[in-house]
């Protein structure tokens, strides 16, 4: 007999990086010169997030499928406004980083958002500075480094957008735990594009209007609606996603799923793209983070239960840490938390939180660096 309920995990699991995989590669598609051809990546991000925020208006306020949280104006302006401000920031940079670098190259990039986060967290005082995590740090670096180097088309200033959008979704993840988290509110993937979607959609227009307003009205731009609206739905599609993902596995099953996804990632984009051609170097240095990115990742896991566990059965624990089994701790279970998980949610610090790349509105303490991120840029809608 199947197992139903595991059966529909993995299943869940294959749908999730089936979209997280596909976003990535539908977007650079779009705005690649060599191929669509739409090389506009802030008005590629608002119609995602003007997309996205409409959708997400109709479940909340007219179909009523998901309550809206208890939003006053303070905590709006105070809360909401400063992390839409760094998560348009992270789309808008890690977006642009397409038109010059590679996919494959980004996925290795990404290897750093464990690093970014741990450092914002620090900075702001609500990490500590660890020996063993610092090691773990200076190894992903030292594989990001050795990669950048073997790569044959390396690009400053696509790599310095792609780090910045980093170390702005680090900066984010930071400020929903100090901002939003503090306060008591939590927010899942619908709730998370109702209130902070329209929010980031204001903060791009500014870069939008100086930047890439002037260019649609001397360049002869094409659009193809039916092409922005399955980019759009397929965005959306892999929020949903990670919402299914995170009511069903583990941190640890969630993790490797993210792994899985970036190996599979990097070799679908090298024969999609044939311009993306990958060095032993590459690899190498991919291989050495992502061992630094796999070690902080076990260390967060066996800290998080070590923390909602007795004193006395810590040791008799440890040993257990890496099981592919479900813990009460690390599951979504909207009927004890109000709906209220993805988008802020979890107890634990900023660093353990993760981002896939591709979803920066789903950030838990429990989805810490989904494989690099980790459910990381992001966003299902922009990255």
């Amino acid at each position: 007999m199947i197992n139903k309920p595991l059966f529909l995990t993995y299943v869940y699991l294959f749908i999730y990086i089936l979209l997280s995989s596909g976003v990535i590669l539908y977007n650079k598609w779009v705005l690649s010169p060599k191929y669509f051809n739409f090389p506009l990546p802030i008005t590629l991000t608002m119609i995602h997030m003007a997309f996205s925020g409409a959708v997400a208006f109709f479940l909340v306020r007219v179909f009523k499928i998901v309550s809206p949280v208890k939003m006053t104006f303070e905590i709006y302006a105070t809360c909401v406004v400063p992390i839409s401000a760094f998560f348009a920031s992270s789309l808008w940079f890690g977006n642009t980083a397409y038109l010059h670098i590679s996919v494959a190259f980004i996925q290795m990039l990404k290897a750093l958002m464990p690093v970014a986060t741990f450092l914002m967290a620090v900075l702001c005082g609500i990490d500590k500075a660890r020996c063993d995590v610092f090691l773990n740090m200076l190894l992903v670096s030292v594989g990001v480094v050795i990669s950048s180097y073997g790569e044959i088309h390396f690009n400053t200033v696509g790599t310095v957008y792609q780090v910045t959008g980093i170390f702005a979704e680090a900066l984010r993840l930071v400020l929903t735990q100090v901002l939003l988290q503090k306060k008591g509110l939590t927010l899942n993937p619908i709730t998370s594009l109702y209130y902070i979607a329209p929010c980031s959609f204001v903060f791009l227009f500014v870069p939008w209007y100086l930047l890439e307003k002037p260019v649609m009205e001397v360049s002869q731009i094409q659009f193809n609606f039916w092409i922005f609206f399955s980019n759009a739905i397929c965005a959306l599609a892999l929020n949903f996603s990670i919402f299914l993902v995170i009511g069903r596995t583990g941190a640890v099953t969630i993790r490797v799923a993210g792994v899985l996804k970036d190996w599979i990632l990097i070799a679908l984009s090298t024969v999609i793209f044939p311009e993306s051609t990958i060095t032993g170097l590459n690899i190498i240095g991919y291989a050495i983070a992502l061992c630094g990115v796999v070690m902080y990742n076990y260390i967060k896991v066996r800290d998080v239960r070590a923390s909602q566990l007795p004193a006395e059965t810590i040791p008799d624990r440890i040993t257990k840490e890496w099981k592919f089994e479900k813990k009460s701790s690390d599951i979504y279970m909207p009927d004890n938390i109000d709906e209220n998980e993805g988008s802020s949610g979890g107890n634990g610090s900023a660093s353990d939180m993760k981002i896939d790349e591709e979803t920066p509105l789903v950030s838990s303490s429990r989805l810490s660096h989904i494989g690099r991120t980790q459910l990381t840029n992001q966003y299902a809608i922009g990255k």
